[in-house]
């Protein structure tokens, strides 16, 4: 995953050992008034409601009651609260128990749940490039994927490739998604108006120029649901990534 760092020489980073393999520290006196959980869940509430840049740590103390100074003590600071965010909705994955032994049926089922959890915090797939480790929800989808490709003929690096680039194709797709949907917002029509518009607009354009493009729009006229365009795109990436297996 990208890491990210700054230019102002303050220590960036997020130290994975001390943010998973640690428990938080126990407290003298009286218990806690929070916990990271509860943190955490109001910060991805916060960021599915206005947006990733609403999530500031005075954001995160006022919907938790705390100050913000308090809530160093929980979360050090904004990078540690955005993986801890995204393993949280990580957490959201519903796979079965074990792979059912069809790699492609279940490698397409993940991407399926992969989506639906893009849509509802729509936030995340911008984020994900920014992921700097690997928390425990994170890392059981990470496993229970490496087991359905293991019949797919593909060594662990190989498939270790191949769910990055699954995932890095779901999150490009639902971002195209979510801009479509906001350009339609914007516009204040129909998502059918919309693209009849674009369309009539390319094949004006490509008409007696640029036949290979008149051509494809031509063939793409009736351009089926948004869920019937991942579907066969998903289709095509997976038989892309697996070709050499």
């Amino acid at each position: 995953m990208a890491r990210t760092g700054g230019s102002s020489g303050r220590r960036t980073g997020v130290d994975p050992e001390l943010l998973w393999s640690r428990a938080e520290r126990p407290r003298r006196g009286r218990p806690p008034a929070h916990d990271r959980a509860a943190i955490t869940a109001e910060a991805v509430a916060l960021a599915d409601a206005e947006g990733l840049a609403a999530v500031t740590m005075r954001a995160v103390a006022g919907r938790v009651g705390a100050g913000t100074m308090s809530l160093y003590s929980y979360v050090p600071n904004k990078e540690t609260l955005l993986e801890l965010m995204i393993d949280h909705v990580s957490g959201d994955h519903r796979l079965p128990p074990e792979p059912s032994g069809d790699w492609r049926a279940d490698l397409s089922r993940i991407a399926h749940e992969q989506r639906a959890i893009m849509h509802r915090h729509p936030w995340l797939p911008g984020a994900l490039p920014a992921q700097q480790t690997l928390g425990p929800n994170t890392l059981a989808v990470w496993e229970y994927t490496l087991a359905v490709l293991a019949p797919a003929g593909l060594d662990a690096r190989a498939r270790l490739e191949t769910f990055s680039l699954l995932t890095g194709f779901v999150a490009s797709h639902v971002l195209y998604e979510l801009a479509q949907e906001r350009a339609i917002e914007a516009a204040g029509r129909t998502s059918g108006d919309l693209l009849d518009a674009q369309a009539r607009y390319l094949r004006s354009a490509a008409a007696g120029t640029l036949p290979h493009l008149a051509q494809a729009l031509e063939v793409t006229r009736d351009e089926p649901a948004p869920q019937a365009v991942f579907d066969r795109l998903l289709g095509r990436m997976i038989n892309g990534l697996t070709a050499g297996a």
